[in-house]
């Protein structure tokens, strides 16, 4: 392709209101054009990104036995109803009435849909395993919508649905599907971690989450580097850190701790250890009438490390806490603890609360927490001496660097990653039973279908691309999804007949070899079309003058490369072939 064909707007400052640098580079470039909050129009050259991802996504899906369909952006709210998410939803889900005041819902997912065409098309279980796969776009109504493609309102996403007879074929589709993307993200040529996570609103019972490795990451990847062990922070499990609870070696003792309210205040004055201190955190639960009002609140207090923070997911999972929680209110906290938040703790209480201890507390001895009164806070504090054991123990906090694996073959890590794709085992309960979507098994009676879905965020994995791989110049992109695997720049080229010749010459030989190559053709300085070719990201130039040409080479330099590499004329189609299979 020649540039002069397709259309090239660059800038060479970002709008201010691009905050990470994949949003930046990608307006700058021209990838993307802002039309409002969180939609964006995707131009050519980001498009020509887009396409490739989904030839890809598309060639694995099939090979994985995945059949391709496309399902509707509007969705008739009756299906949604039928799972219950039209109400649980949140407001992330756009509501629309039509003209006969129907609901309907603006798709975010499609997991309804699927599961109506499969009680429809799905009768049998000689019928099963079957997959099916749609790229579509997508709408969630984000709160506040940002970071370009990363974190917009409207986007593409392919998701693939699987319907077994049982949870014994249900879990091969789902490893079938997990080696397919492996084989996906592979292709792209990320750096990426398959993690074990939280199923989250898509529901389910089991689930791992595909992270690109990137320092502006939104999530915290959990891994050991001695092993295979990778989980998203919210799933990762704590060990508890002491082995075993020591005995009391100390008088509990009400100590003056004023104006210091938080954990490490108090262990800064009373100079001991963070670890040695308790934090409280206060929640409640609700227990509703009939008619949705609040008939009777329950108050919890959940405890944990000093140097430790609550993990709102794995608190979600108490039991007690599953079916919703919050954060309890000043009112509620002053009416069980007497106290405002701050110096709260688990000894004096005015009225009694539930208590949870993570498993680390559970083991502490002679710890320090609040006294339930302003500028005071217990020390040598000690469980079944001081205060009841707690009526739970329980996982609850998020792990740290150094923690010991779960798996025991090492200590943890953490590095920030990108979620560009989710497959979820779901089983039944969440959408085959609700919806009556069953099959006849072979002695004919009906099953609910075992399931499971997969996602790949298509237009989010061109931000992540970027985030991982990027430079004081611009893009730097794999070859597999670069906008073209290499840019020709010819010198002069309007006024060489040798150079527009030598241009064209090889442009053909590399377009026949496979190459998707484009032929800059603006008339640009050289400067300028560097500049350009840089910042779009192009893997591969060669650079084509006059000077080089009397001399017998052309300038071939990749883009993560210094310098330029002077190439005889004949080897720079094999030069630039073994160029982009180095990557």
């Amino acid at each position: 392709m020649k540039a002069s064909q397709t259309f090239i707007s660059t800038l060479k400052e970002a709008p201010s209101d691009a905050e990470i640098v994949s949003h930046q580079l990608m307006m700058r470039a021209g990838f993307i054009k802002r039309l409002g909050a969180g939609i964006y129009s995707y131009m050519p050259m980001g498009l020509r990104v887009i396409r490739k991802v989904e030839a890809i996504i598309r060639e694995e899906m099939v090979r994985a036995g995945a059949v391709e369909l496309l399902m509707p952006v509007v969705q008739p709210a009756e299906l949604w109803m039928e799972t219950g998410r039209f109400q649980a939803y949140g407001p992330e889900l756009l509501r629309v009435k039509d003209r006969h005041k129907r609901d309907f819902v603006i798709q975010p997912t499609s997991e309804e849909v699927i599961t109506d065409i499969a009680r429809q098309e799905l009768r049998s279980y000689k019928q099963l395993p079957r997959n099916f796969f749609h790229i579509q776009t997508k709408f969630r109504d984000e709160r506040r919508p940002r970071f370009g493609l990363m974190r917009g309102r409207e986007f593409t996403m392919k998701d693939a649905y699987s319907f077994d007879r049982d949870q014994a074929s249900a879990l091969k589709s789902y490893q079938v599907m997990f080696e397919a993307y492996k084989r996906i993200f592979d292709r792209f040529g990320l750096q990426y971690r398959a993690v074990a996570a939280d199923t989250g609103a898509i529901g389910g019972d089991a689930s791992h989450e595909f992270q690109v490795i990137a320092d502006t990451g939104e999530d915290a990847i959990v891994y050991c580097p001695t092993s295979e062990y990778a989980a998203n922070i919210e799933l990762a499990e704590a060990l508890p850190l002491i082995a075993q609870r020591a005995a009391a070696a100390q008088a509990c003792m009400k100590t003056p701790t004023p104006g210091k309210s938080t954990c490490e205040d108090v262990a800064e004055l009373l100079q001991l250890p963070l670890a040695q201190t308790v934090k409280s955190l206060v929640l409640a639960t609700d227990e509703l009438g009939a008619d949705g009002a609040i008939v009777k609140s329950t108050v919890w207090l959940l405890l944990v490390r000093g140097d430790h923070s609550l993990n709102e997911v794995k608190a979600g999972k108490v039991p007690g806490l599953k079916d919703g929680w919050r954060f309890a209110s000043v009112a509620e906290i002053e009416d069980h603890f007497g106290c405002k938040p701050g110096y709260l703790g688990p000894i004096g209480l005015r009225k009694p609360v539930k208590i949870v201890a993570d498993r680390t507390v559970a083991n502490m001895a002679d710890f320090v927490c609040g006294a339930n009164e302003p500028d005071f806070h217990f020390t040598g504090v000690n469980w079944g001496r001081d205060l009841p054991e707690p009526d739970l123990v329980a996982d609850i906090r998020n792990v740290v660097v150094g923690d010991p694996s779960p798996d025991g073959q090492g200590v943890l890590a953490i590095q920030r990653g990108i979620e560009v794709g989710h497959v979820f085992y779901l089983g039944t309960k969440k959408y085959s039973a609700p919806m009556g979507a069953n099959f006849l098994d072979e002695h004919g009676k009906p099953q609910p279908f075992e399931m499971g879905c997969y996602g790949i965020g298509v237009t989010r994995i061109l931000g992540a691309a970027i985030e991982q791989n990027h430079d004081e110049r611009g893009m730097v992109w794999p070859g597999s999804i670069a906008p073209f695997e290499c840019v020709i720049c010819p010198i002069g080229m309007d006024r060489s007949a040798d150079v527009k010749a030598a241009a064209e010459k090889l442009h053909d030989e590399l377009a026949a070899a496979g190459i998707d190559v484009v032929l800059d053709d603006r008339g640009e300085r050289p400067g300028a079309m560097f500049a350009d070719w840089e910042l779009i990201g192009v893997p591969l130039r060669v650079v084509i003058s006059d000077r080089g040409l009397k001399a017998g080479t052309l300038e071939v330099q990749g883009r993560r490369d210094s310098a330029a590499a002077a190439v005889p004329l004949a080897d720079v189609l094999p030069a630039a072939v073994q160029a982009l299979k180095r990557g």
